[in-house]
Formats: C-alpha cells, structure tokens, sequence
C-alpha cells in the first residue's frame, strides 16, 4: 500500500508530514523508526499526521524518530501548520490539537523575511510504500 508524505524542514530540522484525514496510515513505531532511518529510509527527525478534529481545524500525532510517540514538537509544529496551509486547511490562523492540548499558529505573508521568521521550507513530496 501506498501514502503519500511530504517532507518539510524548519530551522534545521525536518519532519515526515502524512495527510491522514483518510485515515489510510497506521502509525508503528517500528515503521516510523524505519522511515526516518537516514540511510535506509526516507530520513527525518520525526514523523507527522495530520487528522480531523471536532472543534478545530485538525489534529496533529508527533512521533520522534526512534518510532515513540511525542506530546509536541516546536519546529515540527512550524512546519504542521504550513502543511496544513498546503492542505487548504483553516484559515490564515490555525487551531489544532495535540497530545499536549490546544495550539494556535498564523501564517505570515511576506515577500522577504528575516530567516528568525521563516516558519519552513516544503523540501520534498513523494510517496512511500509500507
């Protein structure tokens, strides 16, 4: 089976962001350490999935790269919001969840920007089989 990913980075990190809406991917530490395995995987400091949420605009699961799950991650939740922003999700602010509780980020809209403030950069899409 097929999933699409897109890989982001932010500040130096990059993350696996999954739309999961669908509900099609199945999170398994031992998947999630093999996928950001950089050598032999995708490579990534961590793997993110995007999901539906009554009450905000979506939901986000962290999981670090040896497969564990997280509460939060702030790099990582930079490049959750642009890639929501991709998705069409939300609106110029974003509110979503995580195991920690209740987020909120604004996109900026800028034609220059000192690099302190560029949120992230989409660095890659592809797909992966499992």
């Amino acid at each position: 089976m097929r999933t699409e990913f897109a890989k982001y980075e932010g500040a130096g990190n990059d993350f696996i962001l999954i739309d999961n809406r669908g509900e099609g991917f199945t999170p398994d530490p031992r998947l999630i350490a093999r996928l950001c395995d950089r050598h032999f995987g995708i490579g990534a400091d961590g793997v993110m999935t995007l999901s539906r949420s009554a009450g905000t605009d979506c939901a986000m699961r962290y999981f670090n790269a040896d497969g564990s799950e997280g509460e939060m991650c702030g790099n990582g939740a930079r490049c959750f919001a642009l890639f929501a922003e991709h998705l069409g999700i939300g609106g110029e602010g974003k509110r979503f969840t995580a195991a920690d509780g209740l987020h909120t980020a604004r996109i900026l809209r800028t034609e220059t920007a000192p690099l302190a403030a560029l949120a992230a950069i989409l660095y890659e899409r592809g797909d992966m089989e499992r």
